[in-house]
């Protein structure tokens, strides 16, 4: 049976009352939370940094699942952990020394995943798959929420749970962009196991319900 993972991002949040949002998702049942974190350069928007995670942190305990959409990660790594981030996720396109950004994020006591935009082929992940812990991929154009799923992803899905079942070692495979009710089912069913939900989640009036609703769509017997 396969165990998925809601990760609400907190991208598309009312910031007035991040502390009631955060609390609706939890009380719904999620265990992670899903911060994109945008530099203006890797990605032409800009979101937070390392105080608004520190906050998140001393608000709660649940699992901040960190998207460095950043060029030069390598240069902040350690302010991303010591504001409390679980998980740091940075850019195969923008980590000039993958293997050693990843090391460095597991020397500080995170786990590490490695994301690829749409037109990132899998293949530049051979090398480091079996260093990982998460690898997400990206179901829109990263930079801004609230966008349409790319079908053909689906397709690339299906490869990389293919490859992560050639380590036999256990990786989260994250997907992230347009994810709903009506595109959920098909991104599990091509083998993701976390599925970050921003607009979907925050962008309703109730986002505990609005959880709930996603997980109704994901409760088919032919998903388990």
């Amino acid at each position: 049976m396969q165990t998925l993972t809601i990760a609400p991002s907190l991208l598309a949040a009312d910031f007035r009352r991040l502390d009631s949002q955060i609390k609706a998702v939890k009380d719904a049942g999620v265990q992670w939370l899903h911060l994109d974190v945008m530099d203006g350069h890797f990605v032409p928007n800009i979101s937070f940094g390392p105080p608004v995670i520190s906050s998140v942190r001393k608000g709660t305990d649940l699992f901040l699942d960190t998207h460095l959409m950043i060029e030069n990660p390598d240069l902040s790594l350690e302010a991303f952990r010591e504001a409390g981030s679980d998980m740091i996720t940075v850019h195969q396109e923008a980590c000039r020394h993958l293997h050693r950004t990843i090391a460095r994020i597991h020397e500080l006591g995170a786990k590490a995943g490695v994301a690829l935009n749409p037109a990132t082929p899998l293949s530049t992940l051979t090398d480091i798959l079996g260093d990982v812990d998460l690898v997400l991929i990206m179901t829109v154009n990263p930079g801004f929420g609230g966008q349409k799923f790319i079908e053909r992803s689906i397709d690339k899905i299906k490869e990389c749970r293919e490859m992560i079942a050639s380590t036999k070692r256990h990786i989260f495979l994250e997907v992230d962009g347009g994810i709903d009710p009506l595109t959920a089912p098909n991104a599990v069913r091509a083998g993701a196991d976390v599925l970050v939900a921003g607009t979907s989640i925050f962008r309703e009036s109730d986002p505990g319900k609005a959880v709930q609703r996603l997980l109704t769509a994901l409760s088919s017997p032919q998903i388990r």
